[in-house]
């Protein structure tokens, strides 16, 4: 034993990697699927005078349960269902791991508890896993980036997680999955005793959720963020499911874990949510405009999307990659995660000015 205090550090965390976020000082930012939208001059000012109001002396108080019923509103939250906030979706899924953290029985030699998903999929879901312990179990989706059912199906079984997480749509292939499958999923998860969480950070450009079905089932979470919404930058996630579940988890939260500055401009974008529904249907409209114009290029195979990213498989990622960035575009170069990405670029929808300047440098660098 010496006096060096990295000895007190866990050795699987120094052997991590911290996560990376890119350099985009002069860029177009296509790499964080990020709303490209700004508040309307006008809203900007109303916004900055309520922000401007606040006790920044007080701890938070009661107004972050009036944005929870503004939530489950704007959500559509059934009856017996409750709604619990997170600093982001994050957070969320870390305070999930922590709750779900118990071993397996006597009969499964008391292994870790373990959290599965299909692969490749949203980091955090592993990430959160190992920082608490648990063991993640990845299930390769198909070459088709489909749910491998019979997979799905005989990893649940084997390894009973405590939590299988279902990206709807999936980050980074940007597909909705068949929802006779999840449904089995959710049939057989529920069988051994564990949870399913949709998580539908994509929701305001999918065409479809699971909002309608969640009264179905006892063991199911929805979990939204309103990062995609148009305010990542304000770090709200939310929560949804039966009242008992969630007043469980809720136990684990921070206290004050949303600021007076979050919580007030949460409110502020949900008074004014047909602002951020516009921005959302033009977004889904250049998605439309930008996979064709992909289609149109000779090399490059764009996948169907039902989020406000794009997914495209390129000859030569890593050489995509740095001729957008030479030409001061900003994309995400996925390539090297999974197997099944292999020289694949996840391209950000834009507004058309950006589009256009990326379908240009992408073209120049293929």
């Amino acid at each position: 034993m010496t006096n060096n205090p990295m000895q007190r550090l866990r050795q699987d965390i120094q052997s991590m990697h911290a996560y990376a976020i890119q350099d985009s000082v002069g860029m177009i930012k296509l790499d964080g699927m990020e709303n490209p939208h700004r508040l309307p001059v006008e809203l900007q000012q109303q916004l900055g005078q309520r922000l401007g109001q606040l006790a920044l002396n007080r701890y938070p108080d009661g107004r972050v349960n009036e944005l929870r019923r503004a939530l489950a509103e704007h959500a559509r939250l059934p009856e017996g269902f409750e709604l619990m906030l997170g600093n982001g979706s994050d957070e969320l899924i870390s305070l999930l791991a922590m709750a779900c953290d118990v071993p397996l029985s006597a009969a499964n030699n008391f292994q870790p508890a373990c959290i599965l998903a299909p692969v490749p999929g949203f980091v955090m879901y592993a990430m959160s896993a190992q920082l608490q312990g648990l063991k993640f179990v990845g299930v390769p989706l198909t070459a088709e980036f489909e749910l491998d059912a019979v997979a799905m199906l005989a990893a649940i079984r084997e390894h009973q997680p405590s939590v299988v997480y279902l990206a709807y749509p999936n980050n980074p292939t940007a597909n909705l999955w068949d929802d006779a499958v999840i449904e089995e999923i959710i049939r057989v998860q529920g069988e051994q005793g564990g949870l399913v969480v949709m998580d539908e950070a994509y929701q305001p450009f999918s065409s479809r959720s699971y909002i309608d079905r969640i009264q179905s089932h006892g063991h199911v979470l929805l979990m939204r963020t309103l990062s995609k919404f148009g305010l990542a930058g304000v770090r709200i996630g939310y929560l949804m499911g039966p009242a008992a579940l969630i007043g469980e988890i809720d136990k684990l939260r921070p206290p004050y874990n949303v600021s007076v500055l979050n919580c007030e401009c949460a409110l502020f974008a949900l008074e004014h949510a047909e602002v951020f529904a516009d921005q959302a249907r033009d977004i889904r409209a250049q998605r439309g405009e930008l996979l064709r114009a992909l289609q149109a290029l000779p090399g490059v195979h764009p996948y169907p999307s039902e989020s406000n990213m794009i997914l495209v498989r390129v000859p030569d990622a890593a050489q995509a990659f740095e001729g957008l960035r030479a030409r001061k575009v900003l994309v995400k170069n996925v390539s090297k995660m999974h197997a099944l990405l292999a020289n694949c670029l996840r391209l950000t929808v834009g507004t058309a000015e950006q589009n256009r300047a990326m379908l240009q440098a992408l073209q120049e660098s293929l």
